[in-house]
């Protein structure tokens, strides 16, 4: 049998020492296959978003072993973590962070900046992302002049840009209202299922979980049920990319 993108062994995590210890994961067990789109859900302090922090190599566990494609991420150093970061993973969370006085291109090149990636090649990949997002024609408009939506549609384009792996979206719908939400799942849906990229989504949000494929809730640190979701809303979802609003 060939190995999970990513596992998670006996991963525990502790803030702190002493009496005011605060134990946030207590021994996660997790497997997560390339191409599987994940809704992790909890009650506030269950443990979801140091169990995100982990994943995406911001954070490393107390204990336990982390193994993205075969690859001890435990065991790396912090330049390491962060080169696994540039290559395998993209990041959206729930308040955009965009640069403010900068335009959605420029915004979506900063990854291949850093990348060190040359001019004509980060002008060219960053557009081929904000096409992919429903932006084109929007390159040059700044987060000022463009709506909640379309701002999270630069971030996933941000996301995006370096060709990911995974994807992973800390509440991407929680500054948006019901119809944004819906378009921004369907981009992700599509993202997943087209391009293949792995998408690993925090919300508390039952209408938004229902597009994943699966559901892992977590509850007092630990993974308390991991189920398979039959029919994701996703599969009803219109195929093209909405019309920018």
């Amino acid at each position: 049998m060939t190995q999970p993108l990513i596992r998670l062994r006996g991963i525990t995590k502790t803030y702190g020492q002493g009496a005011t210890a605060l134990q946030a994961l207590k021994g996660v067990n997790l497997d997560i296959e390339a191409g599987d789109f994940v809704a992790i859900m909890g009650p506030s302090g269950s443990g979801k978003s140091t169990a995100m922090n982990t994943l995406g190599a911001l954070d490393t566990p107390t204990t336990g072993e982390y193994l993205f494609q075969g690859l001890h991420v435990e065991t790396l150093s912090r330049d390491q973590r962060a080169r696994l970061r540039r290559r395998y993973l993209g990041f959206v969370f729930q308040g955009f962070n965009l640069l403010a006085r900068t335009s959605a291109q420029e915004n979506v090149e900063l990854p291949l900046l850093y990348r060190g990636e040359a001019a004509a090649a980060r002008h060219a990949m960053a557009a081929k992302a904000l096409e992919s997002v429903g932006l084109k024609g929007w390159e040059h408009h700044t987060p000022a002049e463009l709506s909640g939506g379309q701002q999270q549609r630069v971030a996933i384009a941000r996301a995006i840009v370096t060709e990911p792996a995974v994807l992973l979206a800390d509440e991407p719908t929680g500054n948006l209202d019901t119809q944004r939400s819906r378009e921004i799942m369907d981009l992700l849906w599509g993202l997943n299922v087209n391009h293949g990229i792995t998408v690993l989504m925090v919300t508390h949000e039952l209408d938004m979980a229902a597009y994943a494929k699966r559901i892992v809730r977590f509850v007092d640190g630990v993974v308390a049920s991991d189920e398979r979701n039959e029919h994701p809303a996703g599969l009803h979802a219109a195929p093209p990319v909405p019309e920018a609003h």
